[in-house]
């Protein structure tokens, strides 16, 4: 298994992880509502920021998108899983203006122009799970 450091409180994304995240086309997003419902939504647009942070573009997200600002711990998986067997849990920072929403917008119009993103959602990576089939599954990536 991989070991991954930690920086203050969050963790630090390797290089393949963040390259997986960047090319995978679909990332899934888990959150939860008020009453702890589950909810998983495919995301089409993310990107790491830096070695800490996940970009998400919130295009069509509804339930997720509530979800999001009455609860902000989020997790999510890359569709690829043989690409990147990892889990990311966090927090969000939701942006529905400013530097984050307008680069989110402009990258959303530059892969289908009518896009009208509704925010920029930043994850800020504190926990990483095995996800890769075996004995190490499940367990907390340190």
């Amino acid at each position: 298994m991989v070991k991954k450091s930690k920086v203050g409180d969050f963790m630090v994304l390797s290089p393949e992880m963040m390259d997986a995240i960047e090319k995978n086309n679909i990332i899934w997003l888990a959150t939860a509502d008020k009453d702890n419902t589950p909810n998983v939504v495919p995301i089409g647009l993310a990107r790491p920021l830096d070695n800490e942070t996940v970009l998400l573009v919130a295009n069509f997200m509804n339930k997720t998108f509530e979800n999001l600002k009455n609860n902000s711990k989020a997790s999510i998986a890359v569709s690829g899983v043989s690409e990147c067997p990892y889990q990311f849990k966090g927090k969000v920072e939701i942006h529905e203006s400013g530097k984050y929403f307008d680069d989110a917008v402009e990258w959303a119009k530059s892969v289908m122009a009518q896009l009208n993103p509704k925010a920029a959602v930043l994850l800020k990576v504190d926990e990483i799970y095995s996800v890769q089939p075996g004995p190490d599954a499940g367990k907390r990536v340190d």
